[in-house]
């Protein structure tokens, strides 16, 4: 072989051993260009995935909550309403103590010494059959009134609280 031969020669196994590496190179980078897009493609669809899952519990949370800050509405109101008719109910009391309508009484402790067995006669207002009683000042049963006014306010703020503490340690 004369030396123009062998050059060319080689040069056209150097052309053909770069088309070769060359279309290696592409079959390589097509493999894993597929690869990366299946990998990408999967990634894709665990982050869709996950996406939903978390929306879905933040749905799920939100409608706990709402459903939560109903059930203390409703709660808020029936004590509120408790509390107005309470605060209606001493008003009443109170005018009618104030027109004498009703006047308030106590038991009188009976005397252990006493021998007497007879109960006491019946006034002319009525007929009154048990233990004797007296009547308090009217300013005494206002004050009295006030004080269980307090305390009918204080038991049923107790009570909202108590609700309103079990609904959300229900959460």
């Amino acid at each position: 072989m004369n030396p123009a031969s062998l050059k060319l020669l080689i040069a056209g196994v150097a052309v053909a051993l770069i088309l070769v590496i060359s279309a290696t190179w592409k079959v390589q980078d097509w493999r894993y260009s597929g690869r990366l897009a299946e990998q990408t493609n999967a990634h894709l669809s665990d982050l869709a995935k996950i996406s939903s899952a978390a929306a879905g519990q933040v749905q799920a949370e939100q409608g706990r909550r709402l459903a939560l800050e109903q059930r203390l509405i409703a709660n808020d109101q029936t004590h509120h309403k408790e509390l107005s008719d309470a605060q209606t109910n001493q008003d009443r009391l109170r005018d009618r103590l104030a027109t004498a309508d009703v006047r308030l009484s106590v038991l009188l402790a009976e005397d252990p010494a006493s021998c007497n067995a007879v109960p006491p006669t019946a006034g002319a207002g009525g007929v009154v059959h048990g233990r004797p009683r007296a009547q308090l000042d009217p300013a005494h049963a206002q004050r009295i009134i006030a004080i269980t006014d307090a305390g009918d306010r204080g038991l049923i703020a107790l009570r909202a609280c108590q609700s309103y503490a079990k609904e959300v340690s229900r959460r």
